[in-house]
């Protein structure tokens, strides 16, 4: 699958292979998106990576693409109930998207780990590790995920 990737989701998983979290490769593919600095986003997103701080909970490259919805498709106003739901109807859709290719958006299921916290000392990254961590094309599905649900959104307002 990785031929059919486009651009944003062949950077996300060259981002993970240089050394960046599973949410910062994603949220780092974006990076254009944003006034912030790669590096300020790099740090606001850090603790996600590892399923939030290696407590192997939600996939950080689902949280990384959450966090881009966000700055797209979110609500600032804490009344705005419409602006809830539709984002969270967003957020929604792009877990079952996620999932539907992967079968889960929790990293330890991903990783097909039994323990729910792992150490919080991050594997060293070597030619071992990539063979046994689906996670540079996991951040590839979910960069890709999102960037074709951006088109879809474009797309259908043109219409």
């Amino acid at each position: 699958m990785e031929n059919e990737y486009g651009e944003r989701a062949k950077k996300a998983m060259e981002l993970f292979i240089n050394g960046y979290n599973c949410a910062q490769a994603v949220v780092l593919a974006y990076a254009d998106y944003f006034e912030e600095s790669p590096e300020t986003l790099a740090r606001m997103i850090s603790s996600f990576g590892g399923g939030m701080g290696r407590l192997r909970e939600v996939c950080g490259t689902v949280s990384g693409m959450f966090f881009i919805a966000g700055k797209l498709f979110g609500y600032s106003e804490p009344k705005d109930l419409q602006g809830k739901t539709e984002l969270y109807g967003r957020i929604q859709e792009l877990a079952a998207r996620f999932e539907e290719r992967n079968g889960s958006i929790v990293c330890r299921e991903l990783l097909g780990l039994k323990e729910k916290v792992s150490l919080p000392t991050p594997e060293e990254r070597t030619p071992e590790y990539y063979k046994k961590r689906p996670c540079p094309n996991l951040a590839a599905e979910a960069a890709d995920i999102l960037e074709k649900y951006i088109k879809e959104q474009e797309e259908s307002k043109q219409k």
